[in-house]
């Protein structure tokens, strides 16, 4: 029978010891999967710039550094990288023409549908072996899990400056 070991934290939670477990799982499915899971040809950098981007279109190349937490010559090289396979675009924006605004074009928007589409297959290839009710408490949990991570930031008042 195997025993659980005791938080390192006295607030810690119980599962902590597990979630452990679980990283080392996903590190082996996801060098299993290299080829399923790949982001190629773009680089993690690369496809993190791309949802962000997604995710704000029209976004600047200062805020996203900021998102980015990386200096403003790495942003431009991303982007120069980027828009050089063709999957962004940078424009004017209409207000100051000084600024340039970035989106994904049609080609970027499409591999990144690419990408979500075979990890979505991969993973409920995976959860098809789990019982319904480990499938409902995983999604559960994973929900809850997002919830926590974006909350440090909203409780601590930390704004991206415009």
């Amino acid at each position: 029978m195997r025993e659980t070991p005791a938080p390192l934290h006295p607030h810690g939670s119980r599962a902590a010891p597990d979630i452990g477990q679980v990283l080392e799982l996903l590190e082996i499915a996801w060098e299993r999967g290299r080829d399923t899971l790949s982001t190629a040809p773009l680089s993690a950098a690369q496809t993190r710039v791309m949802y962000i981007i997604e995710r704000e279109p029209g976004i600047n190349a200062s805020t996203l550094g900021r998102r980015l937490s990386a200096a403003a010559p790495s942003v431009t090289r991303l982007c120069d990288r980027l828009q050089a396979a063709g999957f962004l675009r940078r424009t004017p924006r209409p207000q100051d023409r000084r600024e340039m605004q970035l989106e994904l074009t049609d080609s970027g928007t499409a591999h990144l549908h690419g990408i979500r589409r075979r990890r979505e297959q991969a993973l409920q290839q995976a959860m098809s072996r789990m019982p319904p009710d480990a499938q409902h408490a995983l999604a559960t949990g994973l929900s809850a899990l997002c919830d926590a991570v974006s909350e440090p930031a909203r409780a601590l008042g930390h704004r991206e400056s415009a």
